[in-house]
């Protein structure tokens, strides 16, 4: 045991030359994770488009009741299911990195290994949950635009070339908190009633079901400061272009946040990784 404290404090250089190292870990502590996710389940990975979906139909037929018209532009579905597809990624992330440590603390307190694979796999779990819902994104965008009258057939703009930097925000995003809330759980396990309630909550307080623009100024900014909300306006933005106009100062709010989260996450999870083993 004394030797697996030394070894986790090891230097900075020589931790990130292990992550490397421990590459091999790193992947099969992500494939496993798959695997044990749909094991036994009537549907397998199907539960990736599954979970979205439903949750899109519940949401959809809430805006209808509630007379609210999304973007006024695109369907209905689609402007919900713009926004789910990073706010499944962010919160599934969330729950899974966020017990990443517990679930693996056999592992932990008997062997050493950079600890900062255990979240980060599990973020890349969550990620390829996120790639399915996405096949299903685009076959739900191609149903629209052939099946909508025109003038009204729909097609991605040509903004949807920035896709790529909004998927890379929100894994920014989730794998921040998501070492936070790792760390926290180590030593705090009240966080496994916590994270539930802030994912239940998050869902409301992200704008999946209006947009940011239609925040009256004086608190558009503040709203904005929620990372979630800019990378939800840049999803929009990117698969729906028309109304959905990305609101730029909460943008810069959005990419300030994510890069915080991300030093901060790293910070924390560094300063309390020496004691895992000891307390877990």
């Amino acid at each position: 045991m004394a030797r697996l404290i030394i070894e986790a404090g090891r230097t900075e250089r020589q931790y990130w030359r292990d992550l490397w190292r421990y590459r091999e870990l790193f992947a099969f502590l992500a494939w496993r994770d798959l695997l044990i996710r749909y094991k036994q389940t009537a549907v397998g990975v199907a539960w990736s488009v599954l979970r979205p979906f439903l949750t899109m139909l519940a949401l959809t037929l809430v805006m209808k009741v509630s007379k609210l018209k999304g973007d006024g532009a695109s369907p209905v579905p689609l402007f919900v299911f713009s926004a789910m597809l990073p706010w499944q990624f962010f919160s599934t992330a969330l729950s899974e990195s966020g017990t990443s440590l517990i679930t693996n603390s056999n592992l932990i307190s008997k062997v050493y290994f950079p600890r900062l694979v255990v979240p980060a796999s599990s973020v890349i779990t969550s990620f390829v949950d996120f790639l399915i819902a996405a096949v299903f994104m685009m076959g739900l965008m191609i149903w629209y635009h052939f099946t909508l009258p025109p003038p009204h057939q729909f097609a991605p703009p040509w903004n949807v070339v920035a896709l790529p930097f909004f998927v890379l925000l929100t894994f920014g995003a989730s794998f921040g908190v998501g070492l936070w809330i790792a760390a926290l759980m180590v030593k705090y396990r009240d966080f496994r009633f916590v994270v539930p309630f802030l994912v239940q909550f998050g869902l409301y307080a992200a704008p999946v079901f209006i947009m940011t623009m239609d925040i009256p100024d004086k608190w558009r900014l503040a709203y904005s400061l929620n990372p979630i909300v800019g990378i939800i306006d840049g999803f929009r933005w990117c698969l729906l272009g028309g109304a959905n106009a990305l609101y730029w100062p909460g943008q810069a709010a959005s990419l300030a946040g994510v890069a915080m989260l991300i030093v901060t996450g790293l910070w924390y999870f560094r300063k309390t990784e020496r004691s895992f083993a000891d307390i877990i």
